[in-house]
C-alpha cells in the first residue's frame, strides 16, 4: 500500500446530520466510526485509540509547516504509536486467529504452479484448500522508517516539500536514453 492508501484509510468519509440544524450536513473524515463495536473488550477500546493515535500521528507528520514544538509533539506522538502498536500486536492480534483471504490463497497456489518445482507440488497438492495463517508484522520498513520522520523533517523539511517520484523518473529518462 501506498502512503495515499492509508491516508484513506483513516479518514473514511461519514456524514453527520447537524443536531443544531437538521438541513445541514457536516462530512467529516473519521475511520474510528466504522470499527467500533467491531471486536469485543478491551480490543475494542484498543483498536479505536490505535485509530485515534494513528489519524493524530499523520495530522502531524503531513504539517506544512513545523517548529521544534511540533516536532517535539510528532516525536512524542511517534513514540506513543510505537507503543500502541506492539502491545496491539502483543494482545490483540495473539487473541485472534487469521488467516491469508480466499483470493491470496489461490493467488500463491498459482504462484507456486508456476514455479513448477517439485516441493511445490507436493505442497500445494497439500494445501490446495488451506489457507495460511497470518499475523500482523512490525518487522517491516514502514513501520521502521516512523521513528525517522522527525530527524528527516528537520533535515529535509515538510513531508510536502519533495518527493521520491524525482528519483524514479530520472532512472526511467535514463533507461530511455541508453
Amino acid at each position: 500500500m501506498a502512503a495515499r492508501d492509508y491516508e484513506d484509510f483513516l479518514q473514511v468519509m461519514c456524514s453527520i446530520i447537524s443536531l443544531v440544524r437538521e438541513e445541514a450536513h457536516n462530512l467529516i473524515k473519521c475511520a474510528i466510526p466504522v470499527f467500533q463495536g467491531l471486536l469485543p473488550e478491551p480490543h475494542n477500546t484498543k483498536v479505536l485509540r490505535l485509530l485515534f493515535t494513528f489519524a493524530h500521528w499523520h495530522g502531524l507528520a503531513k504539517l506544512r509547516m513545523h517548529t521544534d514544538a511540533t516536532l517535539q509533539i510528532l516525536d512524542v506522538a511517534t513514540t506513543d504509536l510505537g507503543e500502541q502498536l506492539r502491545a496491539f500486536q502483543r494482545d490483540t492480534c495473539a487473541s485472534f486467529e487469521t488467516f491469508e483471504l480466499k483470493r491470496e490463497a489461490e493467488a500463491r497456489k498459482r504462484r507456486e504452479a508456476k514455479q513448477g518445482s517439485a516441493q511445490s507440488t507436493v505442497n500445494s497438492s497439500r494445501t490446495a484448500n488451506q489457507r495460511r495463517r497470518k499475523t500482523f508484522n512490525l518487522q517491516t520498513y514502514k513501520f521502521h522508517a516512523l521513528g525517522d520522520y522527525v530527524s528527516t523533517i528537520r533535515m529535509l523539511g515538510t513531508t510536502d516539500s519533495y518527493t521520491t517520484a524525482i528519483a524514479s523518473i530520472s532512472v526511467s529518462c535514463l533507461e530511455m536514453i541508453y
